[in-house]
């Protein structure tokens, strides 16, 4: 299950749902709207394997890493952040479900930073190599 925190922009969302990119979202399908970030946590324990994605720098905390869900920063502009939502969904690194499981992540147009569970150091991912316009969906 994808969940993206109350902060991406609606035009971002509509992006995914144009993308048939299935998620809830904070305040409107799950938890209350305004939910502190601590309070969230607790959430996540409750979903079935989350990958939680928000624009909000605080989820980027390796001490908050878990076997059960995984946390995304989105280090984007606002208005970029469903194609960043899309691109990661897409690396082969974090293409699954099981592969999301236990990291914290943050999502740079640059690079990506991963924090797996019980690791001391964060790892750096480069993007894969950007698909032509005429293979994207």
């Amino acid at each position: 299950m994808l969940m993206l925190d109350e902060n991406l922009p609606v035009g971002q969302r509509l992006l995914l749902r144009k993308w048939r990119i299935r998620f809830r979202v904070v305040g409107v399908d799950v938890a209350s709207w305004g939910t502190d970030d601590e309070n969230l946590i607790p959430v996540l324990h409750q979903l079935q394997r989350p990958t939680f994605f928000s624009l909000d720098q605080d989820f980027y905390r390796p001490a908050w890493a878990h076997s059960n869900y995984g946390l995304v920063w989105l280090d984007v502009a606002d208005d970029r952040a469903a194609e960043f939502i899309r691109r990661f969904l897409k690396h082969p690194r974090f293409d699954t479900k099981a592969k999301r499981l236990g990291i914290v992540v943050r999502v740079h147009a640059d690079r990506i930073v991963c924090w797996h569970l019980k690791q001391r150091s964060p790892q750096s991912v480069a993007w894969h190599p950007p698909r032509s316009h005429s293979e994207m969906p």
